[in-house]
């Protein structure tokens, strides 16, 4: 089947900040928003509302709020609805349930994270495992092709293995391991898989099920929306956790793991960050199709557009690519023979091009492949890049070189 297409001209139109100029490719530290995403922000905070409830009109309407967000993370994920979790951000999320969760480990149970992720991903699990006494393992990827396997994880498992926790994509090389091989090896031994799909859910078709997480996080300030974060994980999983909250709290799952009055507006911005990327995947069918096909389109769109800017820059002299996995995102991460990528970054902002430097808290995959913590210049693609954005990118980066 041919994956759709959309008009990314028209797509385009919906940003407002795209309206400076600018080449954004700092997606994968936070898109840019669409005017729909701001206005459903703006029109929850002008709008009479309280804390949820049923018998005011306004506490049924910030009810509704919560209602509808976990609908639409649900069908984006394909998760359970009573399953989604909001929280400030994937970090504070991870720190919490790494918490629940140590509470059930013993000195002797092993926890497994990746050289391959995001900080967010491998310390609050480190710490935790310290406070209960287990053991932390690490498993390593193939530095020279940027590969993360289930042999790889095989490596490192055993029956003392309690949970795993590995990134659906890197967000420094853009690698998306087999999560569902993965998920296959972990279940085997009764381990608990999390994945990190904060950078995945931004690229692809997300299905949490079929991908095997136990736990899945993810961020809606990476796919067009506000600044909040996402664990989807089943209801019979979450009610069987115990995490620490307040004494007058709601137990009920699964708003027993949302810490205080949730941000009603951000939540709004997300159901309408969702819909706006179902609306890339046409006017038929339900919202989780429109969804699906939306997010096809857009890893095509994407992937086209990385396979020419790679075949472009391999032709640059001095410049090497550290993305190099068979299955990956469209981010590009890039060094400069006897040059600092920071000043490729500077000179780039100057002629009004976004692609930061740095290692972007993925300080195990900087440090393994030889990159210390400066890591390098990321080149990020997202939905609404364009072939005119690359050639500006192309063209600043022959100017650097020069």
């Amino acid at each position: 089947m041919t994956a759709p297409r959309y008009d990314v001209a028209a797509f385009r139109r919906q940003f407002p900040a795209l309206e400076s100029g600018t080449a954004h490719f700092d997606g994968p530290g936070g898109s840019q928003i669409p005017r729909a995403v701001a206005d459903a922000v703006a029109a929850t905070m002008t709008t009479s509302f309280a804390n949820r409830g049923t018998v005011t009109a306004a506490e049924r309407f910030t009810d509704g709020v919560v209602v509808a967000a976990r609908a639409a993370a649900a069908d984006l994920l394909g998760a359970d609805p009573a399953g989604i979790v909001f929280g400030r951000s994937m970090t504070a999320l991870t720190f919490q349930f790494a918490d629940t969760l140590a509470r059930t480990w013993s000195p002797g149970d092993e926890i497994v994270v990746s050289r391959l992720d995001h900080d967010a991903n491998v310390t609050p699990w480190a710490l935790a495992a310290q406070a209960a006494g287990a053991t932390v393992r690490w498993i390593d990827f193939d530095t020279a092709t940027g590969e993360l396997t289930e042999d790889h994880v095989r490596r490192v498992i055993s029956s003392r293995t309690r949970l795993v926790a590995v990134t659906g994509a890197s967000n420094l090389i853009g690698t998306r391991p087999p999560l569902r091989a993965i998920a296959d090896a972990v279940h085997a031994v009764g381990a608990l898989f999390f994945v990190d799909g904060v950078h995945l859910t931004a690229h692809a078709p997300v299905d949490v099920v079929a991908l095997g997480a136990d736990l899945f996080a993810c961020s809606p300030y990476k796919f067009l929306g506000p600044h909040c974060g996402i664990v989807a994980g089943s209801p019979e999983l979450l009610a069987g956790l115990r995490p620490a909250k307040l004494t007058a709290s709601s137990d009920a799952v699964p708003e027993r793991f949302e810490l205080g009055t949730l941000p009603y507006e951000l939540l709004a911005g997300t159901t309408a960050a969702i819909e706006v990327l179902a609306g890339l995947g046409g006017a038929d069918g339900t919202r989780r199709e429109r969804l699906i096909a939306g997010m096809t389109a857009v890893e095509r769109h994407e992937d086209e557009l990385r396979e020419g800017l790679e075949a472009e820059l391999a032709a640059l002299p001095g410049v090497t690519s550290w993305s190099r996995a068979a299955e990956r995102t469209p981010t590009l991460l890039i060094t400069f023979t006897g040059r600092d990528a920071r000043d490729a970054h500077r000179f780039l902002a100057e002629r009004n091009v976004n692609a930061p430097a740095g290692s972007f808290y993925a300080l195990e995959p900087s440090r393994a492949l030889g990159l210390g913590t400066a890591g390098g210049l990321r080149i990020g693609l997202a939905p609404y890049s364009d072939a005119q954005d690359v050639q500006r990118l192309l063209t600043g980066l022959r100017e650097f070189l020069a």
